[in-house]
């Protein structure tokens, strides 16, 4: 029982909401409805002071309700209703401290002159359970607040004048509209905010496909300048060697063909998927060092990949099955950079982990996992933009390829990608 109470009494401190920050206006409007009240409850104080009640409880029957007098009858009518009135100035920011003011207050004024304090409670309840961020002790502290006023021998309300019949049913209503064309406007807002929020984030998805594919394209473009730049030098040197040694002059067309085929298995793949780069960016392909006709990554270089990434401490195993084939350059490029963004995340979001890459050449296709055993966040993993896995996608979108990620049930995460192959 002693736990439950603990408990109970702890789930009250904690706030289920921050607290209310009023506006410079919230507070300005507070301020006069303390005053406004404050104003109207004091004057009807001082009215009262001395006066005798005669209130009729049944037909013919009567009784005498006298009221404070004298100076010390006026000086409690006013200092209760400015406590009560003037705390309403703070009812946003502490609804709940305000709330067992003004009930303090209702409790010590006399029945008779119960209107000092009972309107400004009205308002405090009405605040506490709006405004209050403690929901649990909110819970609470109403009904309390409402038991205790009902039993503190003033559970009679107070007697509203006929003039004012009317006011009291037209504010509320007029309360009540005014806060649905509020919640209306908040919602139209809010619909205005997502929806630009979700404009934003198509467009900001689509800069970012554009510029992987214009990416892409410039790599694959270099695939193809590599193929061409090696059969101009196969031709260049079958020519000069065809009549004294046609047989080397042969080999060397060979040679070109197959380049030739390779260029041309590229280019079927990138036109009317991709486009060049952009006119604004600089090509990568403008001189004619060695750069250029320097290859692009692939599958023979996952060892070196590989070793690179050991280097910085990730214990990294590769695995190749099945029997190899010939695979298109763009193809091999695709798979590296496949295993390179992989662990590239893995040593960003797992560091301490271990990794495993496994290429297995398959009868229908090429198969290429990566997969982690899971680790803590490192020091690069809040530079990441998501940009990263919508690259691998649309790179293997060109050949029609596949890419699975996800977190593995073991703990961890793996990607795979799935890359068909034309039969051997």
């Amino acid at each position: 029982m002693r736990v439950l109470a603990r408990d109970a009494v702890r789930d009250a401190r904690r706030p289920t909401a921050l607290p209310l920050r009023p506006s410079r206006r919230a507070w300005q409007f507070d301020v006069l409805v303390a005053l406004v009240l404050g104003i109207a409850t004091v004057h009807y104080g001082i009215d009262n002071t001395g006066v005798v009640v005669v209130r009729e409880i049944a037909p013919g029957m009567e009784i005498v309700i006298p009221r404070p007098s004298g100076p010390g009858g006026m000086a409690l009518m006013v200092a209760l209703a400015a406590a009560a009135s003037g705390a309403l100035a703070l009812r946003r920011r502490y609804p709940l401290a305000v709330l067992c003011i003004v009930t303090a207050a209702v409790m010590a004024t006399p029945q008779s002159v119960l209107r000092l304090t009972f309107y400004a409670f009205v308002i405090a309840v009405y605040s506490a359970a709006v405004y209050s961020p403690y929901r649990v002790a909110t819970l609470a502290a109403l009904p309390a607040s409402v038991v205790l006023v009902g039993t503190s021998g003033n559970s009679v309300a107070p007697v509203v004048p006929n003039e004012y019949v009317v006011l009291l049913i037209l504010v509320p209503m007029a309360v009540a509209a005014l806060g649905l064309r509020t919640w209306k406007l908040r919602s139209d807002e809010g619909r205005t905010r997502l929806s630009a929020l979700q404009r934003e984030q198509v467009e900001a998805l689509r800069r970012a496909v554009e510029h992987e594919r214009g990416r892409i394209a410039r790599e694959l473009h270099d695939v193809v300048t590599h193929n061409v730049s090696v059969m101009v030098i196969q031709a260049g040197a079958a020519r000069k060697i065809m009549t004294s040694a046609p047989e080397q002059a042969r080999e060397a067309l060979l040679a070109v063909e197959a380049g030739g085929r390779a260029a041309m298995t590229e280019l079927r793949h990138v036109m009317g998927l991709l486009t060049m780069a952009d006119e604004d960016e600089e090509e990568p392909t403008g001189g004619a060092g060695a750069g250029d006709l320097a290859p692009q990554p692939g599958l023979g270089q996952l060892d070196t990949l590989v070793g690179r990434v050991r280097n910085t401490g990730l214990p990294v195993d590769l695995t190749v099955t099945g029997p190899s084939r010939e695979v298109p350059p763009g193809i091999e490029l695709a798979v590296y950079r496949v295993v390179q963004e992989a662990l590239t995340n893995t040593m960003k979001h797992a560091s301490g982990a271990s990794a495993a890459v496994t290429v297995t050449y398959g009868q229908e296709g090429l198969r290429v996992e990566v997969t982690d055993t899971g680790g803590r966040p490192g020091a690069g993993a809040a530079t990441g933009n998501g940009r990263g896995l919508i690259g691998l996608r649309e790179r293997l979108a060109v050949y029609d390829a596949t890419l699975n990620t996800g977190r593995r049930l073991t703990g961890g995460y793996r990607v795979e990608a799935l890359i068909p192959l034309e039969a051997p």
